[in-house]
């Protein structure tokens, strides 16, 4: 089960990356709610940024992720260096990303994904 979350989690990040609305669809749900440092959305706005160039990520660094289950809900910590052209500036912030699944019936579906800034 472990596995199968990792792997979600680097399906939507690689979606993600690369501005690709049918794979963030593919594995978020629809209400999925979206935590940034400057705003809070829903997926349909996620997707804007990145497929209007707003989010333009440059390198992604991963330094660690792990995986927790309780019942029906996945939780993925995602410790990463995030390098991004935002609104043409670029910035670097070192960020743990917690994503939360939910599971329904044989498939887990991303819920929230928030970044939280680290200081270290």
């Amino acid at each position: 089960m472990d596995e199968k979350l990792l792997e979600i989690s680097k399906q939507f990040w690689d979606a993600m990356e690369h501005a690709d609305e049918a794979g963030m669809l593919k594995y978020a749900d629809p209400h999925c709610n979206f935590v940034h440092i400057g705003v809070t959305c829903k997926l349909d706005k996620e997707i804007e940024f990145y497929t209007s160039g707003a989010f333009q990520p440059t390198d992604i660094t991963f330094h660690n992720k792990t995986v927790d289950v309780f019942g029906s809900t996945g939780v993925v910590l995602t410790d990463c260096d995030y390098t991004l052209l935002l609104n043409g500036q670029e910035t670097t912030h070192h960020f743990m990303v917690t994503e939360v699944y939910n599971k329904t019936a044989e498939e887990w579906e991303l819920v929230t994904f928030s970044f939280t800034a680290l200081v270290y």
